[in-house]
Parts: C-alpha cells; structure tokens; sequence
C-alpha cells in the first residue's frame, strides 16, 4: 500500500505521543543530548541498523556527545508521513538505553 501524507492534525496528535519531537516545516526533528562521544555513536548505529530494518532513513548528526535527526519522506514530496512516526517512535524507545535524555 502506498504511503501518503499525514494531515496537519494527525501530525499534530501524533507528536503528542512523541515528547521531544517537534515539526519543523515538512519534517520531524529530535535531538538528544548523551554522557559521552562515544556513547553519541553508539546510538548512531543502533538508529543506523533500525533505519535499514525499516528501509526509512532520516537525516542524521552526530556531535561530541548529541545525536539530532530530521526525518521526511522523500517519495511523498518530502512530508511527513506514518513511515516517519514509525523511525521516530522506534528511536524513542532505544535511545533510553543508550542514556540518551
């Protein structure tokens, strides 16, 4: 089934459920702040190993001890999509293990 778009409102909802997540234009965003550099990396790559488990890759950065992501969905135009909400909420609830706050 193809994926479409979310409505501003079920964008709205959704992020509800997301504390830390944020619309910024046509993406989802999130930062998270972790103990060291090397605990930063250590998420990058669980999230790297998600995003290919779910073939939906985001923008993503590493800093010294920060990890940001910026996710859109590019065969839509670039909006935010359920596919979306699915790598964000998958992120969410792994980060905690990596210390990530």
């Amino acid at each position: 089934m193809p994926v479409e778009p979310l409505s501003q409102k079920e964008i709205e909802d959704r992020l509800a459920e997301l504390p830390g997540w944020s619309l910024d234009g046509d993406r989802l965003t999130r930062s998270y702040r972790l103990g060291s550099h090397l605990a930063a990396t250590a998420l990058v790559v669980h999230i790297a190993q998600v995003q290919e488990e779910l073939n939906h890759h985001s923008d993503l950065t590493l800093g010294y001890n920060t990890v940001s992501l910026t996710v859109t969905t590019h065969s839509v135009g670039g909006k935010v999509t359920t596919m979306d909400f699915k790598l964000a909420e998958r992120v969410e609830a792994l980060a905690p293990a990596h210390g990530a706050g």
